[in-house]
């Protein structure tokens, strides 16, 4: 009797163990999710997506009136240019003090995590250097630093050769869809994208 009763016990030890399988959720599962959510975003906002042979065929800019986002089909970025902004891009080889101010989306959930767009006395303020076309940067204080550290985003780097970094009006500003891979920290842990508007002023 205690065998039979140690057998079932076995059995349903395994059976829980096979069920727990199942409804483990894996990181195609969650990239698949991320996909369609992102695409169930597009649809909603009435993004209308363009290539990146023809944004470059429109001078690297993007029709606001047509709600026009560029893919980068390398990374799963999209890139909407709202203003290319005064002054001129980084310099090969310059490293300069940026301003941005933001808010941040979690399309995922529909939730406004982060943000100062609005709010004149907080922006953040980040290092950007480009070496020979590559964008590396990092925050040295504002609401990004504070809520994941001084690592800039990939994806906020992506505007970088298509916007002019000046302090006069009217400065850039981009919408940015930025896939878990290309965002902070926590959006990496957790697989999930964000929606992002920034803007970027030169500063000392």
């Amino acid at each position: 009797m205690k065998k039979l009763v140690y057998s079932l016990l076995a059995f349903v030890v395994i059976g829980s163990l096979f069920a727990a399988c199942d409804d483990t959720e894996t990181y195609a599962d969650m990239k698949e999710k991320e996909r369609e959510v992102i695409e169930a975003f597009i649809k909603s906002e009435g993004i209308k997506v363009i290539s990146l042979d023809q944004f470059e065929e429109q001078d690297s800019t993007t029709d606001v009136s047509k709600n026009e986002y560029v893919l980068f089909k390398d990374n799963g970025v999209y890139m909407q240019i709202v203003r290319k902004g005064e002054g001129s891009p980084i310099a090969d080889g310059e490293r300069a003090e940026v301003i941005a101010r933001y808010y941040e989306v979690n399309i995922k959930e529909g939730d406004t995590l982060t943000g100062n767009l609005y709010d004149a006395s907080n922006p953040d303020y980040l290092t950007i250097e480009n070496k020979s076309g590559n964008y590396s940067g990092s925050f040295t204080s504002g609401y990004m630093y504070s809520a994941y550290g001084s690592s800039v985003p990939s994806g906020w780097l992506i505007p970088m050769p298509y916007i002019n970094i000046g302090r006069k009006e009217p400065i850039a500003k981009v919408r940015l869809i930025v896939p878990h891979s290309e965002g902070q920290s926590t959006a990496t842990s957790y697989v999930y994208p964000c929606f992002y508007e920034i803007t970027y002023r030169k500063g000392r």
